[in-house]
């Protein structure tokens, strides 16, 4: 398991190579890169901050890493997520996981993703035209937790 917040942007290839690197099993490995996009509610997005707490935010993302490896034993995980100052089409986090083969890597990146967006502690505030904005958690993002089997609200993370 790999966890890092940094505000240095990221490869993804070199990324991905050191994650492959760790264990010559892996038959598969499922990326997905969020980016900060140019429009968001209908206004344009000049720019995106990100804040955290450090140390909290790590120890959460690492209990996000053991409840899918609990799921899906024998993954592999990294996690890369920035904080700071982004413009559009900066890459704001990455998730990767690798398996023995694809439905487990697809599943717990996918599961991975889901759990990080509603259950993070990162605060995301945007700049427009119409001044700044803090970004509050989409009803999908629950939604999607959900289709996991979890509530939102209902993961205690104070264990981590």
């Amino acid at each position: 398991m790999t966890v890092r917040v940094q505000t240095a942007d990221f490869d993804l290839t070199t990324e991905v190579a050191a994650l492959r690197a760790r264990d010559p099993k892996i038959g598969a490995v499922a990326c997905f890169v969020g980016t900060v996009r140019d429009l968001n509610d209908g206004s344009a997005v000049d720019a995106m901050e990100l804040e955290h707490y450090p140390g909290m935010t790590e120890k959460s993302l690492e209990h996000i890493v053991d409840v899918a490896r609990e799921r899906w034993p024998g993954i592999d995980v990294l996690i890369v997520h920035r904080v700071g100052k982004l413009v559009p089409l900066d890459q704001i986090v990455l998730v990767a996981t690798t398996s023995a083969h694809r439905g487990d890597a697809f599943a717990s990146c996918e599961f991975v993703m889901d759990y990080l967006k509603t259950q993070a502690p990162f605060w995301k505030k945007e700049k427009t035209a119409h001044g700044e904005r803090w970004v509050d958690a989409r009803t999908t993002d629950d939604a999607a937790l959900a289709r996991w089997g979890i509530e939102p609200g209902a993961i205690d993370d104070t264990k981590a």
